[in-house]
């Protein structure tokens, strides 16, 4: 449609108001993806970054924009946003993680608040693809709220048993200097869901004994930037296949757009 067209249309409607919760945020691909969406579909609407410094500012976002209709949350508050949610879906409450809230305004004038997680949908229908019938076993990187997810997506739902690799000792989980070939050969899934590597640190990656992987090893990076990190790139010299998140991101994206606009419940 005509960009002036599209102008005219937010300007005499009213605008609804969707954004994204985190600290820090500095470049938001978020922000970019849905403000160009809006845009390009004439959708009067506009979406902005909430960087607070403390999760108890939430309220005070809450009560500033009361033409909010839904956020993503992102680091650190996948976790401790869920004290202020009224409601979680079936699948935000067992991952324990929210990266998606809906807002619906009460005809008392008060929000209700639903708590839903998206990574998960968008890492499952991007993996999904890669995986072959030898994949039956995972090496989690990570134990934090993106990995919750990742694990709910392939243990829950796509079949295979996993395993969280931590830098620190504790329950249920190995740490990276137990990992050895035997390890990379069993479970030849592996899921960087930590910031190793991310830029401007592109010359470090998870430890790993990456002269142990073969072609049947998949790695799979929850980091879009850079394209292909060192971790990528290790794994692929010895023929592994890889991916990056960037697929994900734009999957969840779309996938927070249809829990606000209420098809997924």
């Amino acid at each position: 449609m005509n960009p002036t067209v599209c102008a005219v249309i937010k300007t005499e409607a009213d605008m609804d108001t969707y954004g994204l919760l985190g600290y820090p945020l500095g470049h938001s691909f978020s922000k970019n993806f849905f403000n160009e969406k809006f845009e390009g579909e004439c959708i009067p609407a506009e979406y902005k970054n909430f960087e607070i410094p403390d999760i108890d500012d939430f309220p005070e976002v809450l009560m500033g924009n009361r033409d909010l209709k839904g956020f993503n949350v992102t680091i650190p508050y996948k976790q401790k946003i869920i004290p202020f949610l009224d409601e979680l879906s079936e699948e935000a409450r067992e991952i324990g993680a929210v990266n998606v809230v809906r807002v619906t305004r009460r005809s008392n004038g008060n929000f209700h608040l639903k708590g839903f997680n998206a990574d998960y949908l968008g890492f499952m229908n991007s993996i999904a693809p890669l995986l072959r019938p030898h994949h039956k076993k995972a090496l989690i990187l990570g134990t934090g709220g993106a990995s919750k997810a990742i694990h709910y997506a392939l243990n829950k739902k796509l079949g295979l048993e996993t395993v969280f690799v931590s830098r620190y000792q504790r329950p249920g989980t190995v740490s990276y200097k137990d990992l050895n070939g035997d390890a990379v050969a069993e479970y030849e899934v592996i899921v960087n869901c930590t910031p190793c590597g991310m830029y401007p640190h592109i010359n470090e990656c998870p430890e790993l004994p990456y002269e142990s992987m073969t072609s049947n090893n998949l790695l799979y990076d929850l980091i879009y930037n850079p394209d292909t990190t060192l971790f990528m790139k290790k794994g692929r010299e010895q023929g592994a296949d890889v991916k990056n998140g960037l697929e994900m991101l734009l999957l969840q994206a779309e996938a927070s757009w249809n829990i606000w606009q209420g098809n997924i419940r």
